[in-house]
């Protein structure tokens, strides 16, 4: 399967651009590609057709600046100081005395020509690309309306030199303070966007350390983090960040794995113990040998999954692109309108006609729009992110927060899946065969239940030679030593099989039982609370498991879970949770192998960190602290708090246009204060969505 990359672009100004990008895109065929404007980053999927450099091309050729690297010469910061300079002695004429040097028509016009060729530079290069890709963003308001004061200023100098009347249709301090306080807006709303994403920033900046590299000789070098290689030999004391993904091969220590996992509690770890790059040894000294480097660790492997994530929109963001598709041209043909209704039927005058359409198309804010879901979801997965959540999407932040029920996995999930033999009962004569046989065995399975009988067994038993080896889902596992057949695993392994011991493993040699072994796990420490805080927001939680009844049982009884289905083969948990999904939208959590077809069937899956591979890749939501269910709990709070800012942004974006341009278009704001309250706009979007940062 082919992998997303990451396309940064300069030159968008607002989410108009961003969705017009794409649509430029899908009409040329290529549907592979997600915009983010508050990031400036396009994901995309190559194909035969469409590989990295021609779609990079392809946003040069629009007029956009599109690469690789993050570095950009977008100086939005310099233009707004310059225009700032001009602004302000032109703004100032409005409060001085009429024979002021201000008030001479070449000196209005010398102040605002800078600031008119840097809108015209700024914003009129992006309304132009714009247009140029069948698509109309705010830019293009803001263009025509200062171009149209600024005219409408020139006209009046040309017309009424040498007349009283020639004041009266000067605006370049309009042209002018329109422009500069747009400028603002952005800046600002450039920098609050950033603080969205100031939890991805924290986790790269965990990335930027130096690593002691022991050399053959046996001299210590100081090496910068992109610089480890595999197998490289490194030193780390009390005190220090672990470099990269390694292994203990010498010393011990405490770790603190919590801007991971979440994980509060430091981790005692020694020889053999595998450590995460970017965690800290709290105290004691270890050597470690490097096995993941660069963009294989962990850490690099969560910041590109957070970072893709922002590409996947909630449904509900099509709501705000749609309207932000013909917003544009709705406000050009209502500030058109505005003119003639003023003019023509209300009989005011040319000037302040003018003004009041003027002042609707700027006071207009489709950005406002377009920045209400991704600055959410931005905040809402690094908040996720920051505590040992990782959620594979926006989309997936709202599907979460609408589940009704969670359907749980017992063993592993709700259980430590740390088993302990409380007995194997076989003849006395075969039980050194009997564990050698299962040990063999379970060292081929990749369940829990193998994980824990492989340790309990490992200084007990010993390998023996198998023809064939293959693991069964849901059933156990089975192999072969000549024309004798072994299998090990629950009563399910043969329906015609009479078992009335129902709490254990069996071991059959061609079909006969020949032992049986009674093993137990202990739920996990989090499972109460866990279950109690779902509860408390009105979930339902359900057992679905592979496990005989009795086992479900004592650990629902033990949680008060009402809802129980044991003894499912993967098939059967995939018929129940596609069954629970009709009735109500249902969450699953699991951890196997024999998981993974009903965690991809749910309307969201979830997985632990610790579970394999498969299970991991079907799962929407990972959890990277397997010992921490109730973030389960904290997952749907987030998810559900997300959703609300969302919901919130774009309440206040359409309610901010629909009151602000009748507003104007009535004349009850200059187009300066038109601009002043557009600036901000998306300011109040940009600060209701960092709120999610704050909210427990």
């Amino acid at each position: 399967m082919n992998e997303k990359k990451i396309i940064n672009i300069s030159g968008m100004s607002c989410a108009n651009c961003a969705q017009g990008i794409k649509n430029h895109f899908n009409k040329k065929g290529y549907d592979e590609i997600e915009i983010n404007f508050p990031t400036n980053q396009a994901y995309i999927l190559e194909n035969q057709k469409w590989n990295l450099s021609k779609i990079i091309n392809e946003l040069n050729k629009i007029g956009y600046k599109a690469s690789v690297s993050k570095e950009t010469n977008y100086k939005l910061e310099k233009t707004f100081l310059i225009s700032l300079i001009f602004t302000i002695p032109l703004f100032l004429h409005m409060f001085v005395n009429n024979d002021s040097f201000l008030h001479n028509p070449f000196v209005q016009i010398s102040l605002c020509l800078p600031v008119f060729i840097i809108g015209l530079n700024h914003f009129g290069k992006s309304a132009w690309n714009s247009l140029k890709i069948g698509n109309t963003n705010m830019d293009v308001l803001i263009v025509i309306g200062t171009s149209a004061a600024f005219i409408y200023s020139i006209s009046g100098i040309y017309l009424h030199w040498n007349t009283e009347q020639l004041y009266d249709y000067l605006f370049f301090e309009t042209t002018a303070t329109i422009i500069t306080l747009v400028l603002l807006g952005n800046l600002l709303e450039k920098r609050s966007v950033n603080k969205t994403t100031s939890a991805i920033k924290e986790l790269n900046s965990i990335q930027k350390v130096f690593a002691n590299k022991e050399l053959i000789n046996g001299e210590i070098e100081k090496i910068e983090f992109k610089n480890i290689k595999v197998d490289d030999i490194l030193i780390v004391n009390n005190g220090d960040k672990i470099p990269t993904d390694g292994i203990i091969i010498d010393g011990y220590g405490t770790i603190d794995e919590s801007m991971l996992t979440g994980e509060s509690n430091p981790i005692y770890k020694s020889k053999n113990n595998n450590v995460i790059g970017g965690t800290i040894l709290i105290d004691g000294s270890i050597k470690i040998k490097a096995n993941k480097v660069g963009d294989q660790t962990l850490l690099s492997q969560i910041i590109d999954l957070v970072n893709l994530a922002q590409s996947n929109k909630p449904k509900i963001q099509r709501l705000g692109d749609k309207i932000s598709s013909i917003f544009v041209p709705s406000v050009i043909i209502i500030s058109i309108i505005t003119f003639f209704v003023n003019h023509l039927i209300y009989d005011i005058d040319l000037t302040n006609s003018l003004l009041r359409s003027i002042a609707v198309l700027v006071i207009s804010c489709p950005c406002a729009m377009g920045l209400a879901t991704p600055t959410a979801v931005m905040v809402g997965l690094g908040k996720a992110a920051k505590n040992g959540i990782l959620i594979k999407g926006g989309d997936t932040i709202e599907k979460y927060a609408k589940i009704k029920q969670v359907a749980f996995d017992k063993t592993g999930t709700l259980t430590t899946g740390e088993f302990k033999i409380n007995n194997i009962q076989c003849e006395k004569k075969v039980l050194k065969d009997v564990k050698n046989i299962i040990y063999t065995l379970e060292l081929k399975s990749s369940h829990p239940i193998a994980k824990s009988i492989i340790r309990e067994l490992k200084n007990k038993a010993k390998i023996i030679k198998f023809d064939s080896i293959k693991e069964i889902k849901g059933k156990g596992i089975e192999g072969y030593i000549g024309s004798d057949k072994y299998f090990f695993g629950t009563n399910t392994i043969n329906n015609k099989l009479k078992i009335n011991h129902n709490k254990g493993l069996f071991l059959l040699k061609n079909n006969d039982v020949i032992a049986s072994v009674d093993i137990t796990d202990d739920l996990k420490l989090t499972a109460k609370k866990t279950i109690k805080n779902l509860d408390f927001l009105g979930i339902k939680s359900i057992i679905v498991s592979g496990d005989n009844i009795d086992n479900c049982k004592h650990i629902a009884e033990k949680l008060d879970i009402k809802e129980v289905y044991s003894q499912l083969l993967p098939d059967e948990k995939l018929k129940e949770i596609k069954r629970l999904n009709k009735s109500k939208k249902t969450a699953m959590v699991g951890d196997g192998i024999n998981d993974a077809p009903a965690l991809a069937q749910s309307h969201v899956g979830l997985s632990l960190s610790d579970s394999t591979q498969v299970a991991i890749q079907s799962a929407d939501i990972i959890i990277l602290n397997p010992k921490d269910l109730n973030k389960i709990y904290e997952a749907l709070r987030i998810s559900q708090l997300t959703l609300k800012t969302i919901k919130q942004n774009l309440f206040w974006a359409f309610s901010y246009n629909i009151i602000a341009i009748p507003i104007a278009a009535v004349g009850l704001l200059n187009p300066m204060w038109a601009a002043l309250f557009m600036a901000f706009s998306d300011i109040v979007v940009v600060g209701n969505s960092l709120l999610l940062k704050n909210k427990k």
